[in-house]
């Protein structure tokens, strides 16, 4: 409700009000009945008709009341999703590291989680319904008191089936949990059986049956869990409302034993039986709101869970503002690191130094921890153990925001922002994303500037099969737009280059990593900027400074390509089986 509130507070005020009026409009009709019946037994024609009005004006009042309140609420409702939409953008793309992105536990949470925030239009509607459901049994109370105390009982009966229903929302939660990762594996299928960029891959290696057959497996048993847990909870749900139909009966029949025996009206046993049915009525439309409410409450907790502070391992004490150069280099001192939750170490005892101003490069086998060094250096991650140090300072007394600020990368897993081809180049550098000749400046540093001639409309073509009118580029002119995002930077300390050019042949990658290399050392000259190349094609990085080959999450080999070369070792071994490959 606070959410809301925040969101549209006319609106909600205005909702609260009529939701109240139609709340309390049923019990008064019921009352207005009894007047009327009375009325009519005692010969009583003007109170008659004066109840027959309040009944045609409380029949309406509770028909439309709480219709027209839903058309506020509702868009109150609808703001509150934008506003937890928001919320959860920043909590999740919002932290500095990768540690809960890359945790399955954590991305259940958070497929959940969008899911159920879709869903929080439906908890308002239930939790105003709510609102005028309490104002109405509250009404009820009073007029079965006005008949006899003991009914008040009657709404007391209803406490266990309120109870029972919690219980049981309680065990459709659980069986909920149990199935989140069925789910989200679920819609991973349904994603790539209905995505345009899978739909090559499927159809070559005919997987569509069997992206189907195992997208159905996984929903039967989905099923199965759900329906089990449906079981329990509706065999929960009916004992509780099993002791409310035994307190109904029981009032109504001492209702109308006193009728018979001359202690009340006429009207009195109407009003019981109406009020009883209402009631009914409130104890079923209550079992249905604790559901909708109960579920968004857990909704609420997994959104407040995401909000724990993530522990940080930065040191309290920061140094107040980045280097404007390295002067030596980087230097990491026994690095050795595991991913959360992970039985091995992916590096060990990594001691090396990156010298300030030159060009770097990591080669290796697929899983030797390339990228896991490159994830170091970005301080996606902290090292589990040694120290990272620049110029002997500790990164992890830089703050993380800072550290990025003078971080520049492109991964071969690069995103296609689907915006203007000037935008997607120009969030390299978010302050200058309009400026068109930084962008194409950057352009031409990743070789990339006759690019922008083959689009239709230059820069501000927009990209990607979101627009209408949008072009769909090759896989290597993405890579040079993310290349060119890269370049955006013109001064950063740290150039992070992780299979950049995985989408382009030998020959311009070979070209491209030249054009790298010239660039990296003018930055180098300028701020000591290191640069790192990550690449599977070793010739194109014998232009390399230094030569990192990577194995085991241990540096096997470092040194220039010439002295791994005469070392006969893994560079060597790795070097000649793959120039031998382009031989043959």
């Amino acid at each position: 409700m606070s959410l809301a509130w925040r969101s549209g507070r006319g609106k909600i005020a205005l909702s609260t009000v009529l939701m109240i009026l139609g709340g309390v409009a049923w019990p008064m009709l019921a009352f207005a009945l009894r007047e009327g019946i009375n009325a009519v037994t005692t010969h009583d024609p003007a109170k008659a008709l004066t109840a027959g009005v309040s009944v045609a004006l409380l029949v309406i009042a509770a028909l439309l009341l709480q219709h027209f309140a839903y058309v506020p609420y509702a868009e109150a409702a609808e703001l509150a999703v934008v506003t937890m939409n928001a919320e959860l953008i920043e909590l999740v793309a919002g932290s500095g590291r990768l540690g809960q992105q890359e945790n399955p536990e954590y991305a259940d949470r958070v497929a959940l989680l969008r899911k159920e925030i879709a869903q929080f239009s439906d908890g308002m509607v239930g939790l105003m319904a709510a609102l005028a459901l309490a104002v109405s049994m509250v009404a009820t109370g009073l007029l079965l008191v006005s008949v006899h105390p003991l009914l008040l009982l009657l709404p007391l009966a209803a406490v266990p089936a309120l109870f029972a229903t919690q219980r049981a929302q309680r065990q459709m939660a659980a069986a909920r949990d149990r199935s989140a990762t069925s789910v989200r594996q679920a819609g991973h299928l349904f994603e790539l059986a209905t995505s345009a960029v899978p739909a090559k891959e499927l159809r070559v290696f005919r997987l569509q049956t069997e992206v189907r057959r195992r997208h159905l497996r996984l929903w039967g048993d989905i099923g199965r869990e759900l329906r089990a847990g449906e079981l329990r909870s509706a065999v929960t749900e009916a004992a509780g409302q099993v002791v409310f139909a035994v307190g109904y009966v029981a009032a109504v029949l001492f209702v109308l034993r006193a009728t018979v025996a001359g202690g009340n009206q006429v009207g009195d046993a109407v009003l019981v039986i109406v009020l009883g049915a209402q009631v009914n009525q409130q104890v079923n439309s209550a079992l249905d709101l604790l559901r909708r409410l109960q579920r968004m409450a857990q909704s609420m907790a997994r959104l407040r869970g995401l909000r724990a502070p993530a522990p940080v391992q930065d040191a309290p004490i920061a140094v107040p503002e980045m280097p404007d150069r390295i002067r030596h280099g980087v230097t990491m001192r026994d690095v050795s690191f595991a991913y959360p939750g992970a039985d091995r170490l992916s590096l060990a005892d990594v001691n090396l130094t990156l010298p300030a101003g030159s060009v770097v490069a990591v080669v290796g086998e697929n899983g030797a921890g390339k990228t896991t060094l490159v994830k170091l250096l970005c301080r996606f991650y902290d090292a589990t153990a040694g120290t990272i140090e620049v110029d002997g300072v500790d990164i992890r007394r830089f703050p993380v925001d800072q550290w990025r600020r003078r971080v520049t990368a492109a991964f071969q897993d690069f995103v296609r922002f689907e915006v203007s081809a000037q935008q997607t180049v120009g969030v390299g550098q978010l302050e200058r994303i309009d400026d068109r000749e930084a962008v194409l400046a950057a352009l031409d540093r990743a070789h990339a500037g006759d690019l922008t001639d083959r689009l239709p409309q230059g820069l501000s073509t927009p990209l990607g099969n979101s627009w209408r009118q949008g072009s769909e580029l090759s896989g290597g002119q993405w890579q040079k737009l993310a290349l060119g995002r890269a370049m955006m930077r013109e001064s950063p300390l740290l150039l992070i280059l992780d299979e950049p050019t995985a989408a382009l042949d030998a020959e311009a990658e070979h070209l491209l990593f030249e054009r790298y290399a010239e660039n990296a050392r003018r930055v180098g000259r300028a701020t000591g900027a290191i640069t790192v190349l990550v690449s599977h094609r070793f010739s194109t990085v014998r232009m390399a400074d230094l030569i990192l080959a990577v194995a085991d999450g241990r540096i096997a080999e470092a040194g220039s390509h010439a002295s791994l070369m005469a070392a006969d070792g893994l560079y060597a071994k790795l070097y000649n089986l793959q120039a031998a490959a382009y031989r043959s």
